[in-house]
């Protein structure tokens, strides 16, 4: 019976992940809804060769990396700090309190949450209103190409960090008392238990959460992006989701988009291969 609760999720994958692969082969056809993917003519590289050689490419390409590149530099380590500070702390009470506030940007939606970062930094809004306490002009952040990245990634810090750290707190709690114990009777301080102990004990979460954090490296998510993002920074902000959504769907170009959204899956597929077999090499384990 236990079985049957493994169906739901079965299920989900089934019907909205291994079903709909089916569809990919639109990438390699004009694809018309009124012919149908059975009717739509067959024309293999295409949408990728148009792609590839599109003026907007390099630059849509260059920023997905790098921006992906500094949410993991910067945002990675980031919720493993704070399951460390937060298993630090003694008093129940408080820690439930923070933890409750680090969770609560995870459950609204970047419709909310980026309305929430859009008129925190507007003319008016919190930090501009400090700036000028300091006799300083306000800034127009978000239409500031230098600052936008760093936005982006700040605000996906703010939101998704507390959540993140959900999965380290687990790990922390399955390191064995007894390691702690024998530390400090040997003299151990606090930061020589976290960087000889935890740090150890819980590498192989880390590892498997950097590997498929890896594969979806040019997977930034549409959302985000879109809400933050204006013409005035689209040298510094389109992605390439942004770029099929903007292409592809809204000048209805199923090929195109889906062509792109493969190379996507592709790129990030070799990515998990190499960093699980890194990982295997250095003895860190790895997803299989």
């Amino acid at each position: 019976m236990l079985y049957l609760f493994l169906v739901p999720g079965v299920a989900y994958f089934i019907i909205f992940k291994y079903l709909p692969m089916y569809g990919v082969v639109i990438a390699f056809q004009d694809y018309s809804p009124f012919l149908g993917i059975s009717g739509s003519e067959f024309v293999g590289w295409k949408h990728f060769a148009r792609f590839f050689t599109d003026d907007e490419f390099a630059t849509v390409f260059r920023n997905t990396l790098l921006i992906s590149l500094y949410k993991l530099v910067f945002g990675f380590p980031v919720p493993i700090l704070l399951a460390l500070m937060l298993n630090e702390v003694r008093i129940g009470w408080f820690k439930k309190t923070t933890q409750t506030l680090l969770y609560i940007p995870h459950f609204f939606s970047w419709v909310i949450f980026g309305g929430i970062v859009i008129q925190v930094l507007s003319s008016t809004g919190i930090v501009n209103s400090v700036l000028q306490l300091f006799g300083m002009e306000p800034v127009l952040f978000l239409a500031q190409k230098e600052y936008f990245r760093s936005i982006i990634v700040i605000s996906d810090i703010v939101k998704e960090s507390g959540w993140a750290s959900i999965i380290y707190l687990a790990a922390i709690a399955g390191v064995d008392p007894a390691l702690y114990e024998a530390a400090r009777m040997d003299g151990a301080k606090k930061r020589h238990e976290i960087w000889h102990i935890t740090l150890p004990c819980i590498s192989s979460t880390i590892m498997i959460l950097l590997i498929l954090r890896l594969g979806s490296i040019l997977e930034l998510g549409v959302q985000q992006v879109f809400m933050l993002y204006n013409p005035l920074v689209y040298e510094v902000g389109d992605i390439i989701d942004t770029y099929v959504y903007r292409v592809g769907l809204t000048e209805q170009k199923y090929s195109f988009a889906t062509a792109v959204g493969l190379f996507q899956s592709v790129v990030g597929l070799i990515l998990i291969y190499l960093a699980n077999g890194l990982a295997k090499r250095f003895g860190k384990g790895g997803l299989w």
